[in-house]
């Protein structure tokens, strides 16, 4: 049961986002600019950087959820996706998503446990100053996600196809208008 009166049934940030609509929009568009605007980083890679650190913080709808939409970038492999959570350094993916995925861990412990060893591993393998920004920049965000879901003690289906699902919905539809659908609540 969520820790404020929040709409039953709707699962993860969209109850708190349906409570307060004003700071849903640029939550929304801050999602929106990180996860799906044009950018080196795949929407996939980028997704698959939220999934992890939601899991990192131990949120199981932001990381069932992000993980969803990087599955379905990728193919729906999310098999893959629950095995770079668990140990993403023995994963077959790139050396260079490997290192971003090491920093953005470090930011989900404390900024400053991100060293310039581990910044300069990401440039070796190929990653640009703007891609290792906005890797910090996702850790970062998803850190406020996911306590902003887990403070409020909000809905989480257990239903993996319901985050498939929602993960298609992201990729076709993103997150801008991802909450034109919910109730307006009165609340005070």
């Amino acid at each position: 049961m969520a820790h404020i009166n929040l709409p039953e049934g709707i699962p993860g940030i969209l109850g708190p986002m349906a409570f307060s609509p004003e700071t849903a929009v640029p939550l929304n568009a801050l999602a929106e600019v990180l996860l799906r605007a044009p950018n080196s980083l795949s929407q996939g890679d980028r997704e698959m950087i939220a999934a992890y650190v939601s899991s990192q913080n131990d949120c199981f709808f932001c990381q069932s959820v992000h993980g969803a939409a990087a599955a379905h970038y990728w193919g729906d492999k999310e098999d893959l996706v629950r095995d770079l959570k668990r140990d993403f350094e023995s994963g077959p993916v790139s050396p260079k998503l490997k290192a971003l995925l090491a920093i953005a861990g470090k930011v989900q412990k404390g900024g400053k446990n991100v060293t310039a060893a581990d910044v300069e591993r990401a440039r070796k393998e190929g990653a640009t100053d703007k891609e290792i920004h906005d890797t910090v920049l996702i850790a970062a965000a998803f850190c406020m996600f996911n306590r902003y879901v887990d403070g409020l003690a909000t809905f989480a289906p257990t239903d993996p196809e319901r985050y498939r699902e929602s993960g298609k919905r992201i990729a076709a539809e993103g997150y801008i208008h991802s909450t034109d659908h919910l109730p307006k609540l009165a609340h005070g």
